[in-house]
């Protein structure tokens, strides 16, 4: 039975919070209303987080999304960049922090004093496209799957047979049955973007971990990286009240204070890695399927920063600094990795979970409906004429 197994409890726990997902139509971004804080305070809520550099090299653009659709003036939106020569080795930390005034004007400071900034604040269309129906519906695959009796290894992941993924992967790629659509179409939640000169961020070394947060009087109340992973791989076994707690926890911690969440991300790697029949294939999963499998790759998520090698100036792959420094993937070292406004994000992160690589998982959508770019400031489309600029 589906309650008597771990993976069976995190699909029945995911196929919740995807259903209520679709009542809450303001809930759009690849990290939104994860917590009580963040759900009864949109303005404080990141929805997404991008950074990249420019086409010129001499830049590092940023973006953070809010859920809501204006600014708060009682709460800081900061991005982190933590510089250094290596991979999770970083040795200085520059801030943006910006605060707004009544009429959403931002003023923003580098390590709290001015400094030369471009900067954008209104609402823009945010780019993250997801299938969001046909995910429920290929986890709704999955479950009914598990029920039948589908055993799972040691790790936590099932043993699914051909017909059963071919299943999941149809359902994925469809939406109720036709072709696919983007749940998060037409949503322009409140976007910061600032664009800044890299000598000013990279006082450590060339490679940056970026990470946003927002904060108020009584501390930081949200915290986001890299797509998805706080919202969809945390708490997902836990009960509710425990689930909320931990979610709290995660916003309030730092990349240097995350590593305590690693076992508790580990718990739903397995579930992933089960999705193209093949188990072990994970990014950085262990060879052997046992427990601590995951390890490896939960806790580079746990660290949540986005990475961006400031030395390149062409940026075409999400995660393509880790798949170069950890996999040995020569071919992107001379990527900027991070994410820029055009990437597809919501595909590469789970293919990553469940083949190794950037493809293998395909929800049926190849790219927004707006066109964004990464070159042309403020990089995201506008929903409407209501938008503010600032230089």
């Amino acid at each position: 039975m589906i309650s008597m197994t771990s993976t069976g409890r995190l699909l029945t726990t995911l196929l919740a919070s995807i259903t209520v997902m679709g009542y809450l139509r303001s809930a759009h971004a690849s990290d939104h209303l994860d917590s009580p804080t963040v759900a009864t305070n949109p303005r404080a809520d990141i929805g997404d987080l991008y950074a990249w550099t420019s086409g010129d090299g001499k830049q590092l653009n940023l973006i953070m999304t809010i859920v809501g659709q204006t600014f708060s003036n009682v709460v800081d939106y900061t991005f982190h960049v933590d510089s250094g020569k290596s991979l999770g080795a970083t040795t200085a930390t520059t801030t943006i922090s910006c605060r707004f005034s009544a009429d959403q004007r931002a003023a923003c400071r580098v390590n709290g004093a001015e400094r030369p900034l471009r900067v954008f604040a209104g609402r823009r269309d945010d780019p993250f496209f997801n299938n969001v129906k046909g995910t429920r519906a290929a986890y709704q695959r999955a479950a009914a799957a598990l029920r039948s009796g589908v055993a799972t290894d040691a790790a936590g992941c099932a043993s699914f047979d051909a017909t059963t993924i071919d299943e999941i992967q149809s359902e994925w790629r469809h939406t109720d049955g036709g072709p696919a659509s983007d749940f998060l179409a037409g949503w322009s939640p409140a976007s910061l973007v600032v664009s800044i000169d890299l000598d000013l961020v990279t006082k450590g070394g060339a490679l940056l971990g970026a990470w946003a947060t927002t904060s108020s009087d009584y501390g930081q109340l949200d915290r986001m990286g890299r797509p998805l992973t706080g919202n969809a791989l945390l708490g997902t076994l836990a009960a509710p009240t425990a689930s909320d707690k931990l979610k709290e926890e995660y916003n309030r911690a730092t990349p240097q204070t995350a590593a305590r969440f690693a076992p508790e991300i580990e718990k739903a790697l397995g579930l992933y890695d089960s999705f193209d029949g093949q188990c072990g294939n994970q990014l950085l999963a262990g060879k052997v399927a046992s427990a601590g499998r995951y390890r490896e790759l939960a806790t580079l998520l746990a660290d949540d920063r986005l990475w961006v090698n400031s030395a390149s100036k062409v940026c075409t792959q999400l995660f393509a600094v880790e798949l170069a420094q950890l996999t040995g993937q020569h071919a992107l070292a001379n990527d900027c990795g991070g994410r820029a406004p055009t990437y597809s994000a919501a595909n590469v992160y789970r293919s990553l979970l469940a083949t190794g690589k950037p493809v293998g998982i395909d929800d049926g959508l190849t790219r927004d409906e707006r066109d964004h770019s990464s070159n042309a400031f403020p990089f995201l489309a506008a929903p409407d004429a209501d938008t503010r600029y600032k230089k």
